[in-house]
């Protein structure tokens, strides 16, 4: 860190392949079970989040314009599997994501961070309400889910309501997200943004960043 920097005193972290096991297991997970074709699915998620993507469903789902019901047809619709044939559209996203396991160390991370005074906050853009909730109140100060306030990563406008909302500038926040996109997205804003590729490599940038020991009891 530069001289001039603020202090940092926040953290805020991504949901889905930070505190959670990795998208892409559980996407391929999912495209396996389905027998769904890996490579349309890899370029319609392409397609849809390349940098600079216009408005489209995947980002309506995401600022809760377009309900889980009515993107679960417009994704099964785009969607084949072997048999040429789409997946079914009821109940596809709780499919999808139900491999979905949390990850003990970055919880532990959180846990170490409010014990060391830290303020903190889940930023997670949010493809239907399947989240575990149990414990929230104890991990973070601040929760921002994209189809709740109608804004997404890595918009601006979410990253400077999460601040907000934590009562300190965005200078004083650190961001983690395992989506460089979004790491760059809470850069322009004068966050400290992290790429989250592996506990172990998280653990040593926030505990470099904010000075203090962060590593949880519990390795995975």
């Amino acid at each position: 860190m530069t001289g001039d920097r603020q202090p940092l005193t926040a953290l805020i972290v991504d949901y889905g392949g930070v505190l959670t096991s990795s998208l892409a297991d559980t996407m391929t997970a999912w495209m396996r079970a389905e027998r769904v074709s890996a490579e349309l699915f890899g370029g319609l998620m392409r397609e849809w989040f390349a940098e600079g993507a216009t408005t489209n469903p995947a980002h309506d789902l995401e600022t809760g314009q377009l309900p889980p019901t009515e993107f679960e047809r417009v994704l099964a619709d785009r969607l084949r599997v072997v048999d040429g044939t789409g997946p079914a559209a009821d109940g596809l996203l709780a499919r999808m994501f139900a491999g979905f396991r949390a990850a003990p160390g970055m919880l532990g991370v959180l846990r170490n961070a409010r014990g060391h005074g830290l303020r903190t906050a889940l930023l997670s853009n949010s493809w239907g309400a399947h989240y575990d909730r149990d414990g929230w109140d104890e991990l973070f100060d601040a929760v921002v889910i994209s189809g709740e306030v109608g804004l997404r990563k890595p918009d601006p406008e979410i990253f400077l309501l999460t601040a907000r909302l934590l009562a300190v500038p965005p200078q004083q926040c650190v961001f983690v997200d395992d989506l460089a996109v979004n790491v760059r997205g809470a850069a322009k804003v004068g966050m400290v943004g992290v790429h989250h590729t592996s506990l172990e490599s998280t653990v040593h940038e926030l505990e470099t960043l904010f000075g203090v020991p962060l590593a949880p009891d519990v390795e995975v």
